[in-house]
């Protein structure tokens, strides 16, 4: 899937400890609203610390992109939890 509109919030980057203690792991989630009359704001996730390395040297806030995504959803002792997955993105004029 695909959705263009403007950055209107950037989180902080989360990192941890991968459980198999071969190294480390970044995320970071960011908020793009577009221009539609309803559904109209999307929270992204990135993961990796490529992605989330290249996206911040890329963009800021009240910045316009292009995110190509996965939506996926976990299940968690009988609660469903669904996420945005960014896995590329670019200038909107592209």
């Amino acid at each position: 899937m695909q959705v263009t509109g403007r950055i209107t919030r950037i989180l902080d980057k989360i990192s941890g400890q991968k459980r198999d203690g071969s190294g480390t792991w970044e995320k970071q989630s960011f908020v793009v609203e577009t221009n539609d009359n309803y559904n109209n704001i999307y929270c992204f996730e990135l993961f990796g610390a490529d992605k989330v390395s290249s996206f911040n040297s890329q963009y800021e806030i009240g910045s316009d992109i292009t995110v190509d995504f996965n939506i996926s959803t976990n299940e968690y002792k009988d609660r469903y939890f669904t996420t945005l997955q960014a896995w590329k993105f670019g200038n909107s004029e592209n």
